[in-house]
């Protein structure tokens, strides 16, 4: 039921309200509730911070429409999108809004110049357009935002991920400056923020109740699955929703190609978006997916940008998100427009300390659910046959052919055995249990502790003593939470609660003189080949180069041995004494007096002289010792005897640093 009296008390007028209750909007969203009074009332800019699909467009539409002026020649509106698609959808929202004739218009790269130099300078009240081809007509001169009125940033936070930032710093540079200025964001990334002080005056943030980030009528939940498990529970998932109709995000353009042919070779109508599908099929898919041809739609984050879809039915996360806010952006795709949706994440038992950390971000409950098992999706397909049987059987779809058909049917068989083969027949498989391999289930370490890896050990002048005192001051952790506390000569390891985890080390971190950070989670066994336990970028196998390097500490990593996974140490070789560099105990080199020589030369000594060769000897020694050298001589001359050697008591040389370790040739 709409309730025009909510529209009404925000200040639209009787034309706006008619448009609305053409539309069917029932209540204004809080969003809207916030906006559209601010922006009828006063003159300020504003920052408006809600997720996407909670009526952004019409909040600040339908002051625009309000208030504009029909007709004037030049721009006096300029609302900026990401993405295509997101022009051509705010553009039509827009449209339909629209009662005053107001001349509206899409301005975007790929579509041809010629026809929007044409619409420019017949005139457009309201711009939406894409950064890079509003910033290509700015710089042609061939559109003149001298008389803008309104400045609309939309979806701000994802103009800034796709790279967008620093034309849109321009294109804000280039208008006029009284413009008033509107930045609509579903989060507020430190880089807008900081673009809202440089171009934005006297601001004010509207902001949704922190506990209503995520739509109410989005029901999220979990599952635990184990990675090689994941697509036999989307699998089910779609089974078991009678009218699936969602988007699938994978992270990357490979895992999506191979899960849209997966689901292809097991019947499933679906299609896959990435960076790498060009506009024209972009496009295609995106209209057979409006269109419904096609249920299923498997995308990264970046190529579902734009996508608007109300009647979505699911968001499945079959990848973690990389942080919260991409989450947000993810689930905003379902549960719009008064519609309810699901969102479900499939977590792998190496995913769930990020995801713990992610769902504390978003301040939501995601709640835990378990797979349907084959039982429950065998169930409802046998349902669904016997509402569209009931549906065949009541309607007046049977002509005479298939009665005449059925009863040949029952004098040749029994009527169970006829019916049950044309079920096979028409539905295959899809009601065997063999369709649904079992799914494993695995255990999730709900201590809630996390490994840290700090920068500094014994070589800094701590102990285990010390290294707890220098938590509970820096940090605030009492006793009780800081266990396990090892303390190696370059570096740490301690276990603390997992929910302060982040806490400690972002403190810590401030303590660092330099770029690279004094305190990381370590690596859970599992999660790594060798199940390494320390910050990746480490290698066990060969001494690294410290990537914590602090000031002063000089020799790390030596002395010793690997004992537990949570210790990392080499072993350093040990310089041989000087007067071990005996060259008659030393053995003798191979022989390259011909080519068809194989043999340890023993007995052809006078085929060696003496040359110096530097010692193999390790940690920074220079030694240069006297060794047989092999002659290059090829013109007869007699290589020296073996008794014309130095004494066998010979020291090597007392170290030369900076000497260059070059071999004589």
């Amino acid at each position: 039921m709409i309730n025009i009296e909510e529209f009404q008390a925000l200040g639209l007028t009787e034309v706006t309200l008619k448009a609305i209750r053409e539309k069917g909007f029932e209540t204004p969203s809080p969003i809207q509730k916030l906006t559209i009074p601010n922006l009828l009332r006063d003159e300020n800019d504003i920052i408006a911070q809600a997720q996407t699909g909670t009526g952004k467009t019409a909040a600040f539409g339908l002051p625009i429409l309000e208030q504009i002026e029909a007709r004037q020649g030049q721009p006096q509106s300029l609302v900026l999108v990401p993405t295509r698609e997101l022009a051509l959808q705010v553009m039509e929202e827009i449209l339909s809004l629209n009662r005053k004739k107001i001349s509206i218009a899409a301005i975007y790269g790929g579509a041809s110049m010629s026809e929007q130099l044409r619409r420019i300078h017949k005139g457009i009240d309201i711009v939406v357009g894409t950064p890079g081809r509003i910033l290509d007509h700015i710089r042609r001169e061939t559109i003149d935002f001298s008389a803008l009125r309104w400045l609309v940033l939309d979806e701000a936070d994802e103009m800034l991920d796709m790279g967008f930032i620093e034309d849109v710093e321009e294109i804000m540079a280039a208008t006029n400056e009284t413009k008033r200025t509107m930045l609509f964001s579903a989060t507020m990334p430190n880089r807008i923020a900081a673009l809202s002080k440089k171009y934005m005056h006297d601001t004010e943030i509207l902001r949704v109740d922190a506990g209503q980030i995520t739509t109410d009528l989005t029901d999220q939940i979990y599952f635990e699955v184990r990675e090689a498990d994941k697509f036999d529970a989307l699998t089910r998932i779609i089974d078991i929703e009678p009218d699936f109709y969602g988007i699938v995000f994978a992270h990357t353009k490979v895992g999506v190609d191979e899960m849209v042919n997966r689901l292809i070779e097991r019947g499933y109508a679906a299609e896959g978006l990435h960076g790498d599908v060009s506009q024209a099929q972009r496009e295609k898919t995106l209209k057979k997916f409006k269109k419904k041809l096609v249920n299923i739609l498997v995308a990264t984050d970046v190529a579902a940008r734009g996508i608007d879809v109300n009647n979505l039915t699911h968001v499945i996360n079959y990848s973690l998100p990389q942080d919260s806010e991409s989450y947000v952006h993810r689930i905003g795709r379902t549960g719009r427009a008064g519609n309810e949706g699901t969102a479900i994440t499939f977590i792998s038992p190496s995913e769930y300390r990020r995801f713990a950390a992610m769902r504390k971000a978003v301040k939501s409950d995601i709640r835990k659910e378990q797979l349907p098992s084959a039982e429950d999706i065998i169930s409802v397909r046998r349902q669904k046959i016997m509402d569209e049987l009931q549906t065949v059987v009541t309607g007046e779809g049977l002509v005479d052919n298939y009665h005449t058909m059925a009863a040949e049917i029952l004098n040749e068989y029994d009527p169970a055995t006829a019916l049950a083969a044309l079920l096979k027949m028409a539905f295959k498989n899809d009601l065997e249990h063999d369709n649904y391999p079992e799914i494993r289930s695995f255990s999730v370490d709900r201590k809630g502790t996390a490994r840290l890896f700090i920068a500094v050990g014994r070589f800094d002048g701590f102990t285990p003593g010390k290294l707890v005192e220098m938590l509970k001051r820096e940090t605030g952790l009492y006793d009780k939470k800081i266990d396990d506390v090892r303390v190696l000569d370059s570096y740490s390891f301690v276990t603390v609660p997992f929910k302060d985890a982040e806490m400690v080390t972002k403190k810590l971190n401030r303590l660092s003189h330099t770029n690279k950070p004094l305190a990381e989670i370590a690596q859970e066994a599992g999660q790594s080949d060798n199940n390494d336990p320390r910050p990746a970028g480490m290698n066990r196998k060969k001494r690294p180069v410290d990537p914590w390097e602090r000031p002063g500490a000089k020799n790390r990593d030596k002395g010793e041995p690997w004992e537990t996974d949570d210790q990392w140490v080499t072993t350093p070789r040990k310089p041989r004494p000087a007067d071990e560099w005996d060259h008659e105990t030393m053995p003798p080199r191979k022989s390259r007096a011909t080519e068809s020589s194989d043999h340890w030369a023993t007995d052809a000594r006078e085929q060696w002289t003496t040359a110096p060769r530097k010692s193999q000897s390790t940690e920074g020694q220079d030694y240069w010792a006297k060794a047989p050298r092999k002659s290059r001589a090829t013109d007869g001359r007699k290589a020296r005897p073996a008794d014309s050697r130095k004494p066998k008591d010979r020291r090597p040389a007392a170290p030369q640093k900076g000497r260059a370790r070059t071999k004589r040739k």
